[in-house]
């Protein structure tokens, strides 16, 4: 066999391989969406398909049933193997497997990533009646997992956008230009942050108490990295720079 002609088929072979490699090693990311306010079921496998797969990640969406908004078909089979849990989801109580899934995540000490109404995603209000037989809900999943104090939010105006001060070094936070962060939809009340969390963002209107946007925590005995922003509304996707700190906020909690 000619030597070059060996060398050349050798060398496409290694690149295929390592392709292929690469390919099946890439992170595996499952996004969990079940809210009907921000239109994340939109933005976020938009945002996946442009980001996260170009990073690479492996990406899997999990839309919540449009006939029953408490399942998550797939959810447990997509779990099997993910590196990083992302959640938007607002007050569902999804059944039993489905909670197990995101518990035993934790319990593995793996990240988790929450946007919006991640702070609320599986607490019923005060008045709402118990889950159904099947279903569960986990009230305390804020304070315990997020380390956040949702109470409420202010109004609907864009919040200005600053950073807390000894921040600006941290790594979700390179290569955002925080002057053209807005943060569209209202203000959440988070103050106080349960202790452990690290600031990173925070938002001001006027009028009003200036509150915590975006912060990271560890949780449970393994210390799972845990990012989470109360940006998210779809206008802050059409945002340059809140769509590169989203990809940090990943990167970073997987540890890249």
């Amino acid at each position: 066999m000619n030597r070059s002609f060996f060398l050349r088929t050798l060398t496409l072979f290694a690149v295929v391989f390592g392709c292929q490699m690469q390919a099946a090693e890439a992170p595996h990311v499952v996004i969990m969406i079940g809210e009907e306010e921000y239109h994340t079921w939109e933005t976020l496998p938009e945002f996946a398909g442009k980001e996260l797969k170009a990073a690479p990640y492996r990406v899997t969406v999990i839309q919540a049933d449009v006939s029953d908004k408490n399942q998550f078909p797939g959810f447990v089979e997509a779990m099997s193997d993910a590196d990083l849990l992302f959640i938007s989801v607002r007050r569902r109580t999804p059944t039993t497997a489905v909670m197990n899934a995101v518990r035993a995540h934790l319990a593995a000490g793996k990240p988790l990533v929450g946007i919006r109404t991640a702070s609320h995603c599986f607490a019923l209000r005060p008045k709402e009646p118990e889950p159904k037989a099947g279903l569960t809900k986990w009230q305390a999943f804020d304070p315990e997992v997020l380390g956040g104090n949702y109470t409420g939010h202010y109004g609907k105006d864009a919040a200005t956008i600053t950073v807390v001060p000894g921040a600006v070094s941290h790594p979700i936070l390179k290569g955002v230009t925080i002057a053209e962060l807005i943060g569209h939809g209202g203000l959440y009340k988070n103050t106080p942050l349960q202790a452990g969390t690290t600031p990173l963002l925070m938002g001001t209107l006027p009028g009003a108490e200036t509150e915590p946007v975006a912060w990271t925590h560890l949780y449970g005995e393994k210390k799972s990295r845990i990012f989470y922003t109360s940006m998210g509304h779809w206008d802050d996707f059409k945002l340059p720079a809140f769509r590169r700190f989203l990809l940090n906020g990943i990167e970073w909690a997987l540890g890249k």
